[in-house]
C-alpha cells in the first residue's frame, strides 16, 4: 500500500508542476512585455522629435533618414528579436485554484469510484498468512470487497468450521448457495454447520437440506456423514449404520476418512447389539432418490494398457455436454481410478448450469477422462466421445478409457 501512495504523490507533484509553471513563467513574460512597450514608446517619441526638427529646417532629409535608422537600431538592441511569444493569460488565481482543487477532486473521485482497498487486498494476498486468524481476516476482506466470489465464501465457511464457528460458517455457505445455486455439496455443508450451531439438535430445516442434497446426489458425503452422526446421537444406530455404509461405498479405501467411517460403523453395530430392540426415536432418514426423472446410465471402464500407467488415486471425470453448442460440460461426476469399472447415473439434478437440464438437450456427447492432479483441463487419458439421444430410451452407455487425451 505504501508503494501505491508514493506513486500517487509523485504523479500529483508532476500535475501541480504543469499547472504552476505557467504562473511562474507568466510573471517573467509580463516584465519583458512591459519593458518592450516602454522602448517602443521612447522610439516613437524620438522619431516625433526628429520630424519636428526636420520641419523647422534644423535637419535635412538625409539627417532625418539617418536619425530614423539610428533610432531603429537602438530599439532592436533594447528588445529581443521579434515580439515575445504570446501565452494564454488566465491570471494567477485560476491556475492556483486549479492546483488546489486537482488533488482534492482527484482523491474524492478515487475514493468514490476507486479501488484502494482492493489494491491493499491484492498486496496482502500475495503474502502467505502466518496464522489462522490472519487467513480468516483476508477471507473476510475478500468477501467484503468481492461479494460475488463463490470460492471465497466457500473457503471462509470451511475455515470458520475448522475454528469451531459454525454459525458464521452457515452464513458463508448460504451466501455461496445464493451465488452458485443449490448444489448438493453446499447444501450438505450448510446443514452440517447449522446442526453444530444449534447445539447438535436436529430440525425440520436440516432434514429438508439433506433430503434436497441426497435427491441430487445420493452419495453426497457431508449429508450422509451428518445423518449418521445425528442418528447415532439419537440412538438410532441402524440409521447411522445405513448412512455411514452408503457413505463408505463412495470413498476410496485408501482415503484417510474411510477407516474412520468403518470405525464409526463398528461402534454403531456394537451399540445396536446392546440396545433394546425396537427402540424408536425421531431421527433423520436418508432421502429416497426420485426415479421418475430423466436418468442417463453410464458404465466407465479402463483398458488394461492404461491401467498399468495410472495410479489408483488418479481422478476420473465423466461428463456430458451438448452435441452442438459450447464445449463446457452440462453435467459431470468425479470418481477415482480405484473405483473402476463403475456404473454411474447422470440426472437433471446433476446439471451444472441452473437453467439447462440434460433432458432439455436433444443430443449429448459423453466422455470420460483421467487426471493425475485432479485438473479436468489437464487430463492425460480419455475415452472416445459417444453421442446419446435423450429423447429415446437406450442401454447403458459404455465409456472405455483407452487413449491419450
Amino acid at each position: 500500500m505504501t508503494q501505491f501512495w508514493i506513486c500517487a504523490v509523485l504523479l500529483l507533484l508532476v500535475a501541480l508542476s504543469l499547472l504552476l509553471w505557467p504562473v511562474l513563467r507568466g510573471r517573467k513574460d509580463q516584465t519583458e512585455e512591459d519593458r518592450t512597450a516602454l522602448n517602443i514608446a521612447l522610439y516613437e517619441e524620438h522619431i516625433a522629435e526628429l520630424e519636428t526638427q526636420h520641419a523647422a529646417g534644423a535637419l535635412s532629409a538625409e539627417q532625418l533618414a539617418e536619425g530614423r535608422l539610428e533610432a531603429s537600431r537602438e530599439l532592436l538592441d533594447d528588445t529581443d528579436v521579434g515580439r515575445p511569444q504570446q501565452s494564454a493569460n488566465l491570471g494567477i488565481a485560476a491556475p492556483l485554484i486549479a492546483a488546489l482543487l486537482l488533488p482534492v477532486i482527484g482523491l474524492g473521485l478515487y475514493f468514490y469510484w476507486g479501488s484502494s482497498d482492493k489494491v491493499a487486498l491484492t498486496l496482502s494476498l500475495a503474502e502467505q498468512p502466518k496464522t489462522i486468524e490472519e487467513m480468516i481476516q483476508r477471507l473476510e476482506d475478500t468477501v467484503r470487497l468481492q461479494p460475488e466470489s463463490v470460492d471465497a465464501w466457500y473457503f471462509l465457511g470451511r475455515t470458520y468450521m475448522s475454528e469451531q464457528r459454525p454459525k458464521e460458517a452457515a452464513h458463508a455457505y448460504e451466501k455461496a448457495i445464493e451465488l452458485v445455486g443449490r448444489q448438493p455439496d453446499l447444501l450438505g455443508q450448510r446443514a452440517q454447520a447449522l446442526y453444530f450451531a444449534n447445539g447438535n439438535q436436529w430440525s425440520a430445516e436440516l432434514q429438508g437440506l439433506v433430503d434436497e442434497a441426497l435427491r441430487q446426489d445420493p452419495n453426497e458425503a457431508t449429508s450422509l456423514g451428518l445423518i449418521g452422526i445425528a442418528a447415532f446421537e439419537a440412538q438410532r444406530f441402524q440409521d447411522a449404520i445405513d448412512a455411514w455404509t452408503q457413505l463408505a461405498k463412495g470413498l476410496n479405501p485408501q482415503d484417510p476418512s474411510y477407516q474412520a467411517i468403518q470405525t464409526g460403523i463398528e461402534r454403531a453395530r456394537t451399540a445396536l447389539a446392546q440396545s433394546p430392540a425396537g427402540a424408536q426415536s425421531q431421527a433423520p432418514k436418508v432421502a429416497a432418490v426420485n426415479t421418475d426423472e430423466y436418468q442417463l446410465v453410464i458404465e466407465v471402464a479402463l483398458s488394461e494398457d492404461i491401467a498399468q500407467q495410472v495410479a489408483a488415486t488418479d481422478v476420473v471425470f465423466v461428463f456430458a455436454r451438448a452435441d452442438s453448442g459450447p464445449p463446457m460440460p452440462l453435467a459431470a461426476k468425479r470418481l477415482s481410478v480405484a473405483e473402476l469399472p463403475a456404473r454411474i447415473t447422470l440426472t437433471d439434478a446433476d446439471s451444472l448450469l441452473p437453467n439447462v437440464k440434460l433432458s432439455s438437450v436433444a443430443r449429448l456427447q459423453l466422455k470420460a477422462s483421467i487426471s493425475s492432479d485432479g485438473d479436468a483441463m489437464q487430463a492425460q487419458w480419455a475415452s472416445q466421445s459417444i453421442p446419446v439421444d435423450t429423447s429415446t430410451e437406450h442401454e447403458p452407455s459404455v465409456l472405455l478409457i483407452d487413449q491419450k487425451n
